[in-house]
């Protein structure tokens, strides 16, 4: 009974976020919401860097937009002696008066100036503003800092509403794929297995007791050979389906194990470059990222016939470079006739969290997949 009355509360729940969702005026895309953020304030606070930050898992923050030609290595650790630890923790406005790169820091080095505004709604911060200016003299006034702070102040709300949406939707895509995953596993993948000890018991039998039937046997070994593929398919397909980003792995090593996994399993000798910074990326451009790379994978072994499979994955929050390359048959006519359904998926999950697909000819043959995001 508790079960039900959970379960009608849930429907009551998301039956309001449906409407008003549909009723809202803007956008409840959150990247988009930061970076429109970002400018507006950049218009009151000039600012040669700027980004937006919410909060992840470990205790440190996780870049949501940037604005600005190069990325300041800002030190994001809520635990740390900083601006960006005193407004988290103070939920007031902290002025830069020294620098908050790190050692290793890109960029010119000397005192930044700048302030740090935090995204309150009620008494929860869920996120962070930061405005730097490279230039010595470029201090914000009072008046500037408090202008910016009512934006920000109203802006917060609109901000997490946003991001649980976005939660919600990551957690809804999240159990259909393990529900998928549950019902190929429990029911073809099963009938499948049952069918392949059915055909190895029909071809001992016709090899012990009639010699003679040499094509009938041959015909069995192939129907095996196929199913055998089929179960292949299905176990890959169900290890894609679970596959996901974990909060204390990082999307490199995600990539990384599929990619090990797939090669294994088709032959396919894969070279891997990993390069991830301690900052992460939001957990939907992680999992937008890692379908990407496993739908390039897949292709790759499904209808490139490579035997060779290089996978790179440099992460730079808002920055990161992916690259999936093969020396299989190439992007021929009939190739891309083959891939052109995955080609229009991987390039509307680009798309989704604004970054640049490319599908390019490798020399002296192949393919390369890029994923660049934060450059464009």
């Amino acid at each position: 009974m508790a079960e039900q009355e959970e379960y009608l509360q849930a429907a009551r729940l998301l039956t309001q976020l449906r409407t008003i969702a549909r009723q809202l005026p803007g956008t409840l895309d959150p990247v988009g919401i930061a970076e429109h953020l970002l400018d507006e304030l950049r218009s009151i606070i000039p600012a040669d860097k700027a980004a937006a930050f919410t909060a992840s898992g470990g205790g440190r923050l996780e870049v949501l937009a940037q604005r600005g030609q190069n990325r300041a290595a800002w030190e994001t650790s809520l635990d740390s002696d900083s601006p960006i630890a005193e407004a988290w923790a103070t939920q007031q406005p902290a002025l830069l008066t020294r620098s908050v790169t790190r050692i290793d820091g890109d960029g010119p080095r000397g005192a930044a100036t700048g302030v740090v505004l935090p995204l309150v709604t009620g008494v929860r911060t869920v996120g962070l503003i930061v405005l730097q200016a490279d230039a010595s003299d470029a201090s914000p006034t009072s008046d500037s800092v408090e202008r910016a702070a009512q934006i920000t102040r109203s802006a917060a709300l609109r901000l997490e509403t946003a991001l649980l949406f976005d939660e919600v939707r990551s957690l809804a895509t999240a159990q259909e794929r393990q529900r998928l995953a549950r019902e190929i596993h429990d029911g073809i993948a099963q009938e499948l297995v049952i069918v392949g000890y059915a055909l190895d018991n029909a071809i001992a039998e016709i090899a012990s007791e009639t010699p003679r039937l040499d094509s009938a046997t041959k015909q069995l070994e192939t129907l095996r050979a196929e199913v055998t593929r089929m179960i292949t398919e299905l176990r890959l397909s169900l290890f894609e389906l679970r596959s996901d980003v974990d909060r204390h792995g990082g999307l490199g090593s995600a990539i990384a194990e599929y990619a090990r996994t797939v090669g294994s399993s088709a032959g396919l000798r894969v070279h891997l470059s990993l390069g991830e910074s301690t900052a992460r990326l939001p957990a939907a451009v992680e999992s937008e990222l890692l379908r990407i790379a496993q739908e390039a994978i897949t292709n790759a072994r499904k209808h490139a016939k490579a035997a060779n499979l290089w996978v790179s994955c440099d992460v730079d929050p808002p920055r990161a470079q992916l690259k999936i390359s093969d020396d299989g048959t190439g992007l021929s006519s009939k190739q891309r006739r083959k891939d052109s359904y995955g080609m229009s998926i991987m390039a509307e999950r680009a798309q989704r969290i604004r970054a640049c697909l490319s599908i390019t000819t490798r020399e002296p043959n192949g393919t390369v997949v890029s994923v660049s995001l934060g450059d464009n």
